[in-house]
């Protein structure tokens, strides 16, 4: 009862979020790779158009359960494929996760393998909304404070939104009974909280018309050190569904090598021996980025995105007197005699 009441609660936050805030969009491209991992949420932004990413991992896992009465560990590889397309805020991407499983019964005295994908779909992700949208984060000059502690405003989340599908193929020992095709549904929210401290919130509902339809959220905090290219997450997962339901702890730690490739590792667990699960995996991500800015015909620019409106015959030079001023300036200083 006590994880349905948190599910919900999730849901209601998320959901209001959501709804509060316009739909907008803005520039997502970046110097630096955005990736995903560590972790499994997923960031509210997309890679940006002429951008392909792989992001990988590996990894292994021990998961024994004491009712059933049986051992057994789990070699997990993974691939998410993410691919800017269209325009700035839209991306396709797969995610797949295939699972070799080996299971000891200590009771029966009989061994089981299973082998298959634990996580087999495709998907459009698109973002909502952006609060930086039209507006450069710009270091204060002034104020070493302004620039680093928390500021209210700053809880004003980034919002997408994500639609596809998840496709069991054959006779998978991991779903069975479920059809070959069914829907998924994702919101994600992330909030630059510090410049270096970042909060990312999924509520997702998984499977839906099956028998064993899912929600699953995910809350993952992230911290860049003084060093940029170090960084630190601690992520929350929840997972309630008939078929399985869970809380899982992760954390651990990424490397950025250059602007487009990043490795990571991380352990976790969860609280519970129906099963009880001790994990950890290494990965990486990299990107090919064939990413092209758009330029904007100047006429088609905002009056005062440059620094205002230009004025008529603003290049023109002045003529100047014999003394060095001008006629016009001689006019206006005359002018402004007669008046006094």
């Amino acid at each position: 009862m006590g994880l349905r009441t948190h599910f919900k609660t999730h849901i209601l936050t998320l959901l209001t979020l959501a709804y509060a805030l316009p739909a907008v969009v803005s520039a997502q491209y970046t110097d630096v790779i955005n990736s995903n991992r560590p972790g499994l949420s997923v960031s509210a932004y997309a890679v940006g158009t002429g951008v392909i990413q792989a992001e990988l991992g590996l990894g292994f896992e021990q998961r024994d359960h004491s009712r059933l009465d049986y051992d057994s560990n789990l070699f997990t590889p993974e691939l998410s494929l993410r691919y800017g397309l269209l325009f700035e805020t839209l991306e396709l991407n797969y995610e797949g996760r295939y699972v070799s499983q080996n299971i000891d019964y200590l009771g029966l005295d009989l061994s089981e393998t299973r082998t298959d994908f634990e996580r087999n779909r495709i998907g459009l992700k698109f973002l909502l909304f952006d609060p930086f949208k039209g507006q450069p984060v710009k270091p204060n000059i002034r104020s070493w404070r302004a620039n680093n502690v928390f500021q209210l405003k700053n809880l004003v989340p980034a919002i997408s939104i994500y639609a596809g599908a998840n496709f069991v193929l054959g006779d998978n020992p991991f779903y069975a009974g479920d059809p070959t095709v069914s829907p998924r549904a994702m919101i994600a929210t992330q909030s630059r909280l510090t410049p270096r401290f970042v909060l990312i919130s999924n509520i997702s509902y998984d499977r839906i018309g099956t028998d064993f339809p899912e929600w699953q959220y995910t809350i993952s905090f992230q911290h860049a050190f003084r060093n940029p290219k170090w960084s630190v997450f601690v992520e929350n997962q929840g997972i309630k569904s008939d078929r399985y339901s869970d809380v899982l702890l992760r954390s651990g730690i990424a490397h950025l090598f250059n602007e487009n490739f990043q490795m990571d590792a991380y352990l976790g667990s969860n609280f519970k021996n129906t099963p009880s699960r001790l994990f950890g995996m290494l990965g990486m991500s990299y990107r090919l980025d064939f990413h092209q800015d758009k330029v904007k015909p100047i006429d088609e620019q905002p009056a005062r995105e440059n620094g205002g409106n230009i004025k008529r015959n603003a290049n023109k030079k002045k003529k100047k007197g014999l003394f060095g001023i001008s006629k016009k300036d001689k006019r206006k200083r005359k002018k402004k005699k007669i008046d006094q």
